[in-house]
């Protein structure tokens, strides 16, 4: 996949852009992650000699998401599609969902959400707490994925080594977003960058999928001959984005080349029939994707009991 540029202006608007779908005042805040993520919630399953646990960082509802995942779209089209899928046309729900990974090295968190009290709810659900983790490897640098790094100038997880795609880093330093120099600036001159193809540790491997943000990458998890692939923000909604991969979301940088990373990413899913996690598909965020009955498109098919045991 092709790289993407974007100007300094642009860069500005998304840096600002993604926080007022998501961000509230500190006092609106708790508020919400309590709301949101009761006593945390975390939900476990065996990947070969792995343990792959996903975290709730919290959830939102947003109104009209045409705006947001149907740009440009026919309203009676995305209506349509909506009734079809049993869900309603003037709003949407999306979890935040963060991925731990034991193996037998390291304690490996992908994304650290927004809201530390909850990051420590839902990481103490699951048996462990910020201390624990190891590595911290992030799939791209937009508010909601970084935010939890950092509790005011105190890393949240202080033993952990920060891994970030070197594209990514290198595309906010220059246009720095409030998200960026809060959480990751601190953080930055001792991490390991990354690239396309790299081992990040042993049985994860990133990929490029450039398009939502110029370096966002995805992870697959190998381990026993199983695999499962992190899927990051390649897709953020399981029927509009995963049914219609062509239609334009508002937060992709290059909206183009988001479409077809999106149809690249959800035709890999189909076609080697292995499990992803989805960091804003509904919670657990563990599901798979199948072929839709016309070309390039494709259906959300939640996993139940397929990793059990």
């Amino acid at each position: 996949m092709t790289k993407t540029g974007i100007s300094r202006r642009g860069a500005m608007l998304m840096g600002s852009a993604l926080p007022v779908m998501i961000a509230l005042p500190a006092a609106a805040q708790s508020q919400t992650a309590a709301k949101d993520a009761p006593a945390g919630k975390a939900n476990t399953v065996k990947l070969g000699g792995f343990e792959v646990t996903t975290l709730l960082g919290g959830a939102s509802m947003r109104e009209k998401p045409i705006e947001t995942f149907g740009l440009g779209v026919d309203p009676a089209e995305f209506a349509k599609l909506s009734e079809d899928n049993f869900i309603p046309s003037d709003r949407s729900g999306q979890s935040f969902t963060m991925t731990l990974v034991k193996t037998p090295e390291a304690l490996v968190l992908f994304d650290t959400g927004m809201f530390p009290e909850n990051n420590k709810a839902a990481l103490a659900a699951a048996g462990y707490t910020p201390e624990d983790v190891t590595h911290i490897v992030l799939t791209h640098m937009h508010g909601d994925h970084v935010s939890g790094m950092m509790q005011g100038e105190t890393p949240m997880f202080p033993n952990a080594k920060l891994i970030a795609p070197k594209d990514e880093n290198d595309y906010w330093a220059a246009n720095p977003s409030e998200a960026y120099t809060a959480h990751v600036a601190p953080l930055i001159d001792k991490a390991t960058l990354i690239g396309d193809g790299d081992t990040v540790l042993p049985g994860i491997t990133a990929a490029a999928a450039y398009g939502h943000t110029p370096g966002h990458t995805i992870y697959l998890l190998e381990s026993d001959g199983q695999k499962l692939l992190i899927t990051g923000d390649s897709f953020n909604h399981y029927v509009y984005s995963v049914q219609r991969p062509d239609w334009h979301v508002r937060f992709d940088v290059d909206k183009d080349m988001g479409a077809t990373t999106r149809k690249a990413v959800l035709a890999r899913l189909a076609e080697e029939r292995i499990p992803f996690v989805g960091y804003h598909m509904p919670f657990p965020a563990l599901a798979f994707i199948a072929k839709g009955e016309a070309d390039d498109t494709f259906r959300y098919v939640p996993a139940t009991y397929q990793l059990a045991g």
